[in-house]
């Protein structure tokens, strides 16, 4: 099954494989960086415009290099506070060679408002190298691997999203 990802990072593309290595046999992933055109720090709804867009242009891509898939798919992280309170989730979405297109979200940890600005002027990862005196958290296990004391990885987010995201595609006609 070849599968390409909107992205280049290493903990996304380990959270996709997991996802997918659940319910299907002879995963293939290759990452591909294609542009969210959203802001560097997703806020509310682009952290789903941004994953959808990452999926179009992975599309785009794929037809332009005459590269054939059976799933496109992207994720997206943000912070929104549509609930109230800011957190931060992950996004993602699958689309088969088909068109049918499905989304799901991780579960959110909750970032202090206190930092909110910072972030958006930069985005969470930054603050969180700068707040754990780290580099490219956000490349590998994530900042939620510090503040859930390792219980919790990016790896599983993106993981647990993209399982939320599959069940439209694992459950047969039952959503279409």
């Amino acid at each position: 099954m070849k599968i390409l990802i909107g992205t280049k990072n290493p903990g996304k593309i380990e959270g996709a494989r997991k996802a997918f290595e659940r319910y299907f046999n002879n995963v293939e992933i290759e990452g591909i960086a294609v542009d969210s055109e959203v802001s560097d720090q997703p806020v509310n709804s682009e952290i789903i415009m941004g994953a959808k867009n990452r999926i179009k242009n992975l599309k785009k891509y794929a037809k332009e290099n005459k590269i054939e898939a059976d799933f496109y798919i992207a994720s997206e992280a943000g912070i929104t506070n549509f609930l109230g309170e800011w957190i931060d989730i992950n996004c993602a979405v699958i689309e088969d060679n088909k068109g049918f297109q499905s989304m799901g979200t991780s579960q959110g940890f909750p970032i202090p408002e206190k930092y909110i600005e910072e972030i958006r002027k930069t985005e969470l990862g930054k603050v969180m190298d700068r707040l754990f005196d780290k580099k490219d958290t956000g490349k590998g296990q994530g900042g939620i691997s510090y503040l859930s004391k390792g219980e919790i990885t990016r790896i599983d987010l993106t993981k647990n999203a993209f399982i939320m995201a599959l069940t439209r595609h694992i459950n047969g006609d039952l959503w279409k």
